[in-house]
């Protein structure tokens, strides 16, 4: 069974975007998206893609969205497990600001054995979200995600979930202003300039859409 580690990182990469383009909801990339998110040229992603499909972990069609096969989902959760427990390491142990941290741990995830991975894992006392709320993944690949959505109809105090970590300076506004996960917060409070990286539960435990 093909592990991770038999990808490249340039495959690794591709299945962790075209996994992590719908975790919150979001339509299925299609081949711009991915040249868009991995600075990189139409006809690079088509070529890559079409390795990808011979390998059998994804399906692509011309001019249709990049899907993974079981296979490809299996690898590509299995690269976000490593990526998020790489940034809570870089955060808990080694005091990295949480706007900092993508870029470092893209980096290491490539390098770090799977015995690593397990040991950062046990030494963080099995983390369930990365810092930015993201659910981290467990060894088996079962995946618990919160039912949270942006707080534009929210009422009254919820509790902050997630923040998306696309973009560093909402990532930095977010902390000045205590919208971190864990945070209770009033939904309608959240400026309008960062909702859309922000997703909460009501404290009732109900969630909202915005």
């Amino acid at each position: 069974m093909t592990g991770v580690d038999d990808l490249t990182p340039v495959a690794q990469d591709y299945l962790k975007v075209i996994w992590s383009a719908t975790e919150w909801g979001d339509p299925p990339i299609t081949s711009k998206g991915l040249a868009a998110r991995l600075h990189t040229s139409a006809a690079g992603v088509t070529d890559m893609v079409k390795r990808l499909a011979g390998q059998g972990l994804v399906d692509y069609e011309s001019y249709r969205p990049v899907r993974l096969t079981p296979a490809g989902e299996r690898l590509a959760v299995a690269m976000v497990r490593r990526h998020r427990l790489i940034e809570t390491f870089l955060v808990r142990m080694l005091g990295y600001d949480w706007a900092e941290v993508h870029d470092e741990a893209e980096a290491l995830e490539h390098a770090a054995s799977e015995q690593l991975i397990e040991r950062i894992d046990a030494l963080l006392g099995h983390p369930a979200a990365d810092p930015h709320g993201d659910p981290i993944p467990g060894a088996d690949g079962t995946l618990r995600r919160p039912d949270a959505m942006r707080p534009g109809e929210a009422q009254g105090p919820c509790t902050v979930v997630r923040v998306s970590d696309a973009d560093p300076a909402i990532l930095a506004r977010c902390r000045d202003l205590g919208i971190v996960p864990g945070a209770t917060v009033l939904a309608a409070e959240v400026p309008a300039e960062l909702a859309s990286a922000v997703w909460v539960e009501p404290v009732s435990g109900r969630a909202s859409p915005c």
